[in-house]
């Protein structure tokens, strides 16, 4: 079975991630688009989401890894809900790293060209019900 073209996307945005091209990452998010940076932090609009990236970025210095695992796509009405397990590497701060896994959720918006462009991006998933809001 063929994967789901979300997954070549959200793979390249990964990569976009870890390499900071955040003008390749941006290229996939709506101008309307929503990012969680963390609980109870949501920024909105594509400029606002780019500067979210820059400082996580620089706040991991520049050596946050973002990788995928199990996904799944739930495709209607001309979105998709993507489930996904999303793995997190980055420096500790001691000189070591840290390895994390999260159960992200995203949507996704089919525009009338076909292309896909993320509308929430949630790499905290469910988490968000569970998490402390300070």
């Amino acid at each position: 079975m063929h994967s789901h073209p979300l997954r070549h996307i959200i793979e390249s945005c990964d990569v976009a991630i870890s390499k900071r091209d955040f003008d390749s990452l941006m290229d996939h998010y709506s101008e309307d688009a929503a990012l969680v940076v963390k609980p109870g932090m949501i920024v909105k609009g594509k400029e606002n989401i780019r500067k979210a990236f820059i400082a996580i970025s620089d706040y991991f210095q520049d050596q946050l890894v973002v990788q995928q695992g199990e996904m799944q796509v739930i495709e209607g009405g001309g979105n998709a809900l993507v489930i996904m397990e999303t793995l997190l590497r980055f420096p500790d701060g001691q000189g070591g790293t840290v390895e994390t896994t999260r159960r992200a959720t995203y949507v996704f918006r089919q525009e009338s060209d076909n292309r896909w462009l993320c509308t929430i991006d949630n790499s905290y998933g469910t988490d968000l019900l569970n998490a402390e809001i300070v």
